[in-house]
């Protein structure tokens, strides 16, 4: 390049906006992922490239992303929290609650953003939302009170529904418990029975198909995402009504679900994950909640087995299947 070519191109370079500039990441970085479900699943690898190249990082130019994705295995998300952290990641992105507090237990340094997480604060993931502290922080997606909407879904279906089994895994999802006294509490006033039925594998799954008398509210669980067709066998077997956390449910089968975007949720964590290998401090990034959710109902489901939705609800459903 000769003196005039060289001249015009830092010419060039300096009339581009500041904004621009600081756009352009200089040395490669790496990101550590930990997801509970697999990384072609509701929430993918592929979602996350694309939500990060918006924020001009990409594997091919000038970032290292290592994701490991536990499969709704317990142990097997701890084996792999040890793998992530080994590789010494600039920063993690924790996708489900037990990838939160696998990472948590080995690191209070590497800045930590979770996505599809349910009540960060009782759980003690963060101090609280507008202040996290630490080296943790993100996006949630439900709450106690939401679980009370789930039930009340139920008590609308025809016939009526006195007794409501609450389906989750302990291991994978430890905030059922708070979940459970908001359902107890709701149950009173709704005139509804709450029982607990915990599942930790395939066979307890399909002991569902012989609960009886009563209607199926699956928590937010990544152990029932990654095993939600043997789930949607035992429910249909069941021939119970039955609520979701996720329109992935819905769409397979199941009755009907009020749940958030888990896509959008990711690409909001790739904003934060941008800011902070940009500089930003995790304790500095406020955790947000969700600001949309969705009613999704399968009217053949609702068809197949013989119960009947009111005009009401199907009237404030942004998807109905028929």
């Amino acid at each position: 390049m000769n003196r005039r070519d060289c001249l015009a191109l830092l010419g060039t370079i300096a009339a581009w906006p500041v904004s621009v500039l600081a756009q352009q990441p200089t040395t490669r970085r790496r990101l550590g992922v930990l997801s509970v479900i697999a990384a072609d699943d509701v929430i993918g690898e592929a979602r996350l490239a694309e939500a990060l190249a918006a924020h001009g990082w990409s594997e091919q130019d000038n970032l290292d992303i290592d994701w490991r994705s536990g499969a709704g295995d317990r142990a097997r998300i701890a084996q792999l929290a040890d793998e992530v952290i080994a590789r010494r990641p600039d920063v993690l992105l924790a996708l489900g609650t037990p990838s939160v507090e696998e990472l948590r237990r080995r690191t209070t340094t590497i800045p930590i953003v979770f996505a599809v997480v349910t009540d960060p604060v009782s759980q003690g993931f963060v101090k609280d939302l507008a202040h996290p502290g630490g080296n943790i922080t993100g996006f949630t997606d439900y709450d106690g009170p939401l679980a009370g909407k789930w039930l009340e879904m139920l008590t609308q279906v025809t016939p009526k529904v006195s007794r409501v089994f609450v389906v989750y895994n302990p291991a994978t999802a430890p905030f059922a418990p708070l979940m459970l006294r908001t359902l107890e509490d709701a149950g009173r006033t709704l005139h509804v029975a709450v029982e607990p039925a915990p599942v930790q594998d395939i066979a307890s799954i399909a002991a569902l198909a012989g609960r009886k008398d009563g209607g199926f509210l699956v928590l937010p669980d990544f152990f029932t995402m990654a095993n939600r067709a043997y789930l949607l066998v035992a429910i249909e077997e069941a021939r119970l009504p039955s609520v979701f956390w996720s329109r992935a449910f819905v769409d397979a089968g199941g009755l009907m679900s009020y749940s958030t975007d888990s896509a959008e949720q990711l690409r909001r964590a790739a904003s934060y994950v941008d800011r902070i290998l940009k500089g930003a401090l995790a304790a500095d990034l406020p955790v947000q909640n969700p600001t949309k959710f969705e009613l999704a109902i399968n009217l053949k489901t609702a068809k197949a087995i013989g119960v009947t939705l009111p005009q009401s609800l199907l009237a404030t459903a942004n998807d109905v299947i028929e």
